[in-house]
């Protein structure tokens, strides 16, 4: 079941460690245990290249409900979308690079 295998890492997993989903581009991270705050679960979104490996160093950590739902709002505002494709045609063509397998994958 979902639950017991996300309270398994939140118990196992090291401080910072970062578990590919099946979901490309979703991934659960170990955020750790900060001053009066326990260790917890979040969600990072982070792109994939086309070898299925984050291309950034953190991608986006959603650690509620509350924050996707504030972030999907964000994300699908139209003046963002003409934003990022304005964006697209001013900046140079990125180079890809082969799909690979991810073995430790978290199912959802």
């Amino acid at each position: 079941m979902v639950d017991e295998r996300l309270s398994q890492f939140l118990t196992d997993g090291k401080d910072w460690e970062r578990k590919a989903t099946s979901i490309p581009g979703v991934f659960l991270i170990k955020l750790p245990e900060y001053k009066s705050r326990p260790a917890y679960i979040a969600i990072e979104i982070n792109p994939v290249d086309t070898s299925g490996i984050a291309t950034k160093k953190r991608g986006i950590v959603i650690k509620s409900r509350s924050e996707l739902d504030q972030i999907s709002s964000i994300l699908t505002n139209v003046k963002i979308v003409q934003l990022a494709t304005s964006i697209d045609e001013v900046n140079p063509e990125k180079k890809s690079k082969p799909l690979s397998n991810e073995s430790d994958v978290y199912e959802i």
